[in-house]
Protein backbone atom coordinates (compact mmCIF):
# COMPACT_ATOMS: atom_id res chain seq x y z
CA UNK A 1 0.00 0.00 0.00
CA UNK A 2 2.76 2.14 0.62
CA UNK A 3 4.49 1.72 -2.54
CA UNK A 4 1.51 2.33 -4.52
CA UNK A 5 1.04 5.46 -2.52
CA UNK A 6 4.59 6.46 -3.43
CA UNK A 7 4.18 5.44 -6.64
CA UNK A 8 1.10 7.76 -7.36
CA UNK A 9 2.21 10.62 -5.95
CA UNK A 10 5.37 10.50 -8.41
CA UNK A 11 3.19 10.29 -11.16
CA UNK A 12 1.10 13.03 -10.14
CA UNK A 13 3.96 15.32 -9.89
CA UNK A 14 5.42 13.93 -13.00
CA UNK A 15 1.82 14.93 -14.64
CA UNK A 16 2.43 18.12 -12.75
CA UNK A 17 6.09 19.07 -15.29
CA UNK A 18 7.68 18.20 -11.95
CA UNK A 19 11.15 16.21 -13.06
CA UNK A 20 10.89 13.53 -9.95
CA UNK A 21 11.68 9.91 -9.30
CA UNK A 22 10.26 7.53 -6.79
CA UNK A 23 14.12 7.73 -4.95
CA UNK A 24 13.62 11.81 -4.50
CA UNK A 25 9.89 11.58 -3.87
CA UNK A 26 10.60 9.10 -0.64
CA UNK A 27 13.17 11.38 0.38
CA UNK A 28 11.02 14.74 0.09
CA UNK A 29 8.50 13.07 2.45
CA UNK A 30 10.47 11.94 4.90
CA UNK A 31 12.14 15.05 5.11
CA UNK A 32 8.66 17.13 5.25
CA UNK A 33 7.43 13.70 8.30
CA UNK A 34 4.80 12.31 5.61
CA UNK A 35 6.18 9.33 4.92
CA UNK A 36 3.56 6.66 4.56
CA UNK A 37 6.48 3.62 5.06
CA UNK A 38 8.98 2.72 6.76
CA UNK A 39 12.75 3.50 5.81
CA UNK A 40 14.47 0.45 4.54
CA UNK A 41 17.18 -0.72 6.60
CA UNK A 42 20.59 0.49 5.62
CA UNK A 43 22.56 -2.73 4.39
CA UNK A 44 26.29 -2.75 6.48
CA UNK A 45 29.35 -2.90 4.13
CA UNK A 46 31.87 -3.17 6.52
CA UNK A 47 32.45 -6.18 8.83
CA UNK A 48 35.70 -6.04 10.74
CA UNK A 49 35.12 -8.90 12.90
CA UNK A 50 37.35 -11.21 11.53
CA UNK A 51 40.15 -13.44 12.05
CA UNK A 52 42.59 -11.96 9.22
CA UNK A 53 45.61 -9.99 9.81
CA UNK A 54 45.05 -5.85 10.83
CA UNK A 55 47.58 -3.47 9.04
CA UNK A 56 48.86 -0.38 10.76
CA UNK A 57 47.40 3.15 8.34
CA UNK A 58 50.68 4.15 6.44
CA UNK A 59 49.48 7.49 4.96
CA UNK A 60 48.00 9.60 7.88
CA UNK A 61 50.19 12.94 7.62
CA UNK A 62 51.48 11.26 4.39
CA UNK A 63 52.31 13.69 1.61
CA UNK A 64 50.93 12.12 -2.34
CA UNK A 65 52.93 13.19 -4.91
CA UNK A 66 52.40 11.33 -7.99
CA UNK A 67 49.90 8.76 -9.24
CA UNK A 68 49.90 5.56 -7.95
CA UNK A 69 51.17 7.08 -4.54
CA UNK A 70 48.14 5.59 -2.82
CA UNK A 71 45.01 4.19 -4.44
CA UNK A 72 42.15 4.37 -1.35
CA UNK A 73 39.31 1.64 -1.30
CA UNK A 74 35.84 1.24 -0.30
CA UNK A 75 32.02 -0.46 -0.47
CA UNK A 76 28.69 0.89 -0.36
CA UNK A 77 25.72 -0.11 -1.50
CA UNK A 78 23.02 0.55 -3.94
CA UNK A 79 19.26 0.66 -3.69
CA UNK A 80 17.34 -1.00 -6.49
CA UNK A 81 13.70 -1.41 -6.67
CA UNK A 82 13.48 -4.66 -5.05
CA UNK A 83 17.19 -5.30 -3.51
CA UNK A 84 20.40 -3.53 -2.64
CA UNK A 85 23.31 -4.33 -4.83
CA UNK A 86 27.40 -3.16 -3.77
CA UNK A 87 29.80 -1.17 -5.36
CA UNK A 88 33.18 -1.58 -4.53
CA UNK A 89 35.67 1.02 -6.06
CA UNK A 90 39.13 2.02 -5.65
CA UNK A 91 40.30 5.74 -6.46
CA UNK A 92 44.49 7.35 -6.95
CA UNK A 93 44.76 9.80 -4.31
CA UNK A 94 46.54 11.43 -6.60
CA UNK A 95 44.50 12.66 -9.51
CA UNK A 96 41.18 11.38 -8.01
CA UNK A 97 40.48 9.11 -10.83
CA UNK A 98 38.80 5.68 -10.45
CA UNK A 99 41.55 2.97 -11.09
CA UNK A 100 38.16 -0.02 -10.81
CA UNK A 101 34.96 -0.78 -10.12
CA UNK A 102 32.95 -3.43 -9.36
CA UNK A 103 29.03 -3.93 -9.02
CA UNK A 104 27.81 -7.18 -7.21
CA UNK A 105 24.48 -8.49 -5.68
CA UNK A 106 26.65 -10.07 -2.54
CA UNK A 107 28.99 -8.72 -0.48
CA UNK A 108 31.03 -11.67 -0.61
CA UNK A 109 34.93 -11.66 -1.57
CA UNK A 110 34.81 -11.58 -5.37
CA UNK A 111 33.29 -7.82 -5.34
CA UNK A 112 36.60 -6.67 -4.22
CA UNK A 113 38.75 -9.08 -6.16
CA UNK A 114 37.10 -8.05 -9.45
CA UNK A 115 37.34 -4.92 -8.80
CA UNK A 116 41.03 -4.83 -7.67
CA UNK A 117 41.78 -6.88 -10.94
CA UNK A 118 40.22 -3.90 -12.79
CA UNK A 119 42.45 -1.74 -11.43
CA UNK A 120 45.23 -3.17 -12.04
CA UNK A 121 44.72 -3.05 -15.72
CA UNK A 122 45.52 1.21 -15.07
CA UNK A 123 48.27 0.40 -13.10
CA UNK A 124 49.84 -0.73 -9.22
CA UNK A 125 49.80 1.12 -6.19
CA UNK A 126 52.72 1.93 -3.85
CA UNK A 127 50.31 2.03 -1.22
CA UNK A 128 46.57 0.59 -1.01
CA UNK A 129 44.27 2.13 1.83
CA UNK A 130 40.92 0.98 3.26
CA UNK A 131 39.11 -0.14 6.29
CA UNK A 132 39.44 -3.22 7.94
CA UNK A 133 36.51 -4.93 6.43
CA UNK A 134 36.59 -8.59 5.93
CA UNK A 135 36.55 -7.85 1.84
CA UNK A 136 40.45 -6.39 2.03
CA UNK A 137 41.99 -8.13 5.31
CA UNK A 138 41.23 -11.46 3.36
CA UNK A 139 43.96 -13.32 2.41
CA UNK A 140 42.66 -13.59 -1.38
CA UNK A 141 42.84 -10.26 -1.43
CA UNK A 142 46.20 -9.28 0.24
CA UNK A 143 47.70 -12.05 -1.53
CA UNK A 144 46.89 -10.09 -5.01
CA UNK A 145 48.14 -6.85 -3.16
CA UNK A 146 51.99 -8.71 -2.23
CA UNK A 147 51.95 -9.88 -5.83
CA UNK A 148 52.84 -6.50 -7.26
CA UNK A 149 54.43 -5.17 -4.24
CA UNK A 150 51.84 -2.75 -2.94
CA UNK A 151 52.05 -2.19 0.83
CA UNK A 152 48.65 -2.40 2.91
CA UNK A 153 47.39 -0.04 4.86
CA UNK A 154 44.37 0.49 6.87
CA UNK A 155 41.86 3.04 8.84
CA UNK A 156 41.42 2.26 12.37
CA UNK A 157 38.23 0.44 13.41
CA UNK A 158 35.14 2.91 14.08
CA UNK A 159 37.40 6.08 12.26
CA UNK A 160 35.76 6.43 8.57
CA UNK A 161 37.78 9.96 8.96
CA UNK A 162 41.12 7.86 8.26
CA UNK A 163 39.71 6.69 4.83
CA UNK A 164 38.28 10.22 4.30
CA UNK A 165 39.38 10.26 0.19
CA UNK A 166 37.00 7.32 -0.12
CA UNK A 167 34.16 8.25 2.14
CA UNK A 168 34.05 11.66 -0.18
CA UNK A 169 33.98 9.79 -3.34
CA UNK A 170 31.51 7.54 -2.07
CA UNK A 171 29.26 10.42 -1.19
CA UNK A 172 30.05 12.18 -4.60
CA UNK A 173 28.41 8.83 -6.48
CA UNK A 174 25.80 8.91 -4.35
CA UNK A 175 24.53 12.76 -4.41
CA UNK A 176 25.59 12.91 -8.17
CA UNK A 177 23.99 9.81 -9.34
CA UNK A 178 22.57 6.83 -7.39
CA UNK A 179 20.43 9.26 -5.64
CA UNK A 180 19.63 10.76 -8.92
CA UNK A 181 18.97 7.85 -10.87
CA UNK A 182 15.83 5.03 -10.93
CA UNK A 183 17.75 1.55 -11.50
CA UNK A 184 15.32 -0.79 -13.54
CA UNK A 185 17.21 -3.53 -12.42
CA UNK A 186 20.90 -4.77 -11.65
CA UNK A 187 21.63 -4.58 -15.44
CA UNK A 188 20.58 -0.94 -15.46
CA UNK A 189 22.64 -0.32 -12.54
CA UNK A 190 25.92 -1.66 -14.00
CA UNK A 191 24.93 0.51 -17.33
CA UNK A 192 24.36 3.75 -15.71
CA UNK A 193 26.90 3.50 -12.87
CA UNK A 194 29.51 2.36 -15.50
CA UNK A 195 28.72 5.16 -17.11
CA UNK A 196 28.55 8.11 -14.63
CA UNK A 197 32.38 6.71 -13.72
CA UNK A 198 33.65 6.05 -16.61
CA UNK A 199 32.41 8.49 -18.80
CA UNK A 200 31.84 11.18 -16.46
CA UNK A 201 33.20 11.19 -13.13
CA UNK A 202 36.97 10.22 -14.91
CA UNK A 203 36.56 12.40 -18.06
CA UNK A 204 34.51 15.23 -17.13
CA UNK A 205 33.32 15.71 -13.84
CA UNK A 206 36.20 18.57 -12.76
CA UNK A 207 37.69 19.12 -9.37
CA UNK A 208 38.68 22.25 -7.28
CA UNK A 209 41.61 20.53 -5.44
CA UNK A 210 42.32 19.88 -9.05
CA UNK A 211 43.00 23.61 -10.68
CA UNK A 212 39.03 22.82 -11.84
CA UNK A 213 40.56 20.16 -14.28
CA UNK A 214 38.76 16.54 -14.55
CA UNK A 215 41.25 13.54 -13.17
CA UNK A 216 41.88 12.57 -16.39
CA UNK A 217 43.30 15.54 -17.27
CA UNK A 218 45.12 16.43 -14.47
CA UNK A 219 47.15 13.43 -14.46
CA UNK A 220 47.74 13.84 -18.09
CA UNK A 221 49.12 17.38 -17.13
CA UNK A 222 51.40 16.26 -14.17
CA UNK A 223 52.87 13.47 -17.18
CA UNK A 224 53.73 15.73 -19.64
CA UNK A 225 55.13 18.37 -17.07
CA UNK A 226 57.11 15.73 -15.38
CA UNK A 227 58.65 14.28 -18.98
CA UNK A 228 59.64 17.79 -19.74
CA UNK A 229 60.63 19.18 -16.53
CA UNK A 230 61.00 16.10 -14.36
CA UNK A 231 62.56 18.51 -11.17
CA UNK A 232 58.80 21.12 -11.62
CA UNK A 233 56.89 20.99 -8.65
CA UNK A 234 54.39 23.18 -9.77
CA UNK A 235 51.88 20.67 -10.45
CA UNK A 236 52.18 18.82 -7.94
CA UNK A 237 49.31 19.11 -4.92
CA UNK A 238 50.14 21.24 -1.47
CA UNK A 239 51.75 18.81 0.66
CA UNK A 240 48.96 17.09 3.05
CA UNK A 241 47.42 13.99 5.03
CA UNK A 242 45.01 11.53 2.91
CA UNK A 243 42.85 11.44 5.40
Amino acid sequence: MADLRLSSLTVMLRRQGRPVNTKRVRRLMHEMGICGEAPARRPRTTDSDHPFPRYPNLVEDLKVSHPDQVWVADITYVRLRKEFVYLAVLMDVFARGIRGWHLGRSLEQELTLVALRRAFEHGRPEIHHSDQGVQYAATAYVEMLNATGSRISMASVGEPKENGYAERLMRTIKEEEVDLTEYEDFADAWRQLGRFIDDVYNTKRIHSSLGYLTPGEFEQEWTVRQRLHPNDRSLQKPAGSVV
